[in-house]
């Protein structure tokens, strides 16, 4: 008997959180909306899918693709809402929230980029997102979030390769240090961490007895671009060790 109240209170209990089938689409876009506001995501997210079971192609349709897309993204679900959000973008081109979706793309990309000594593939695709919605849209309202969110993860990256190198240099592995150091060069010439860089480069000249190549590479690069005293001093020690 217990069974039995227990599986009809499971049945019923469950049943009454399902969306009213009498309301409109109008109406369940409206209480989902409200659980938005409400922070109630996961009710939310079952309003707007039934929307969408029964609105796609109508103006409900839309508003409730991009709103389950948000309700995933302000509830940390963030593979999920990019998901949706690729949803809209794909099927809904000349949608309001168009580009605004393509942004919250990035943004989601942007989030799930772990510490740099991490694997960086979603910051690599969240740099990649960046720049391709800056290209689509120039003059976006969005325009300097994109731009330092994409400086950030730009250094990261700077900083994963510069570490690879600083432990090449540990292990006496000095080429392999250098292509790491000139990797940074290359291709992050505008982050943060440059003038380090070309202090471990010295340090690889030095460290494998080219010490004339050490010095060439100090006067006609590393002098361009190093303006910290502390760093400037380290490589005039680094110098005075090996002459003395």
């Amino acid at each position: 008997m217990y069974r039995v109240y227990f599986l009809l209170f499971i049945f019923f209990g469950c049943s009454s959180t399902l969306p009213d089938e009498s309301l409109s689409l109008a109406e369940h876009l409206k209480i989902g909306m409200d659980y938005l506001d409400e922070e109630k995501y996961v009710k939310a997210q079952d309003e707007f899918k039934f929307v969408l079971s029964r609105g796609t192609g109508t103006d409900y349709g839309d508003d409730a693709q991009f709103f389950l897309a948000e309700s995933y993204f302000l509830n940390d679900q963030f593979m999920l809402s990019i998901k949706e959000y690729e949803n809209l973008t794909r099927k809904m081109a000349f949608s309001p929230f168009f580009e605004k979706s393509r942004f919250r793309i990035c943004e989601a990309y942007r989030i799930e980029s772990p510490d740099y000594y991490n694997d960086q593939s979603y910051t690599e695709k969240a740099l990649e997102r960046y720049q391709e919605f800056l290209d689509d849209f120039p003059e976006s309202e969005y325009g300097q979030n994109v731009t330092e969110s994409m400086s950030i993860l730009r250094n990261k990256l700077a900083k994963k390769l510069y570490e690879t190198g600083v432990l090449y240099l540990k292990i006496d592995e000095f080429e392999p240090a250098r292509m790491s150091f000139n990797s940074v060069l290359d291709q992050y010439y505008d982050t943060d961490i440059v003038e380090e860089v070309h202090v471990g480069v010295i340090k690889s000249y030095i460290k494998s007895d080219k010490i004339k190549q050490a010095k060439e590479y100090w006067l006609n690069k590393g002098q361009k671009d190093i303006v910290s005293e502390e760093l400037i001093n380290e490589i005039e020690h680094l110098f005075a060790e090996v002459e003395k």
